[in-house]
């Protein structure tokens, strides 16, 4: 018996952490992707709707966007600020970003990266 006590500790500790990663499995399941509690994200409007008045544009690579509420996320986070305008691509993994001004790419990129996404890269938008 004394030799298979490190036996017996080795698989209680596997055990529990079997039955952690279950329980964490199982609640990403009934949360989302997002941990979103199911919810769906509410959309913000930018308070200026026409795509006019914005002549600054921009397309930002993001990483880690996998459903609707991550790219709501992105979009509500431009729109919730003064002179911004976001359309999020969730297929291509882009972020089409208008500005009423210009804007530095790291200030862009800072406002990605605040919500826990990657931006990859930010390039000038052509139409």
């Amino acid at each position: 018996m004394e030799g298979m006590t490190p036996t017996i500790v080795i698989c209680l500790v596997l055990g529990v952490i079997c039955v952690l990663g279950v329980r964490s499995y199982l609640k990403k399941l009934k949360t989302g992707c997002c941990g979103s509690g199911g919810d769906e994200v509410k959309r913000v409007r930018p308070a200026d709707g026409d795509k006019s008045h914005y002549p600054y544009a921009k397309v930002m690579r993001i990483e880690g966007m996998h459903c609707q509420n991550c790219a709501k996320r992105i979009e509500n986070a431009f729109h919730s600020q003064e002179g911004f305008y976001a359309k999020v691509d969730l297929a291509k993994g882009t972020a089409l970003v208008r500005s009423k001004q210009e804007v530095p790419d790291q200030e862009l990129k800072e406002i990605v990266w605040k919500l826990g996404y990657s931006p990859v890269s930010v390039e000038p938008f052509r139409e």
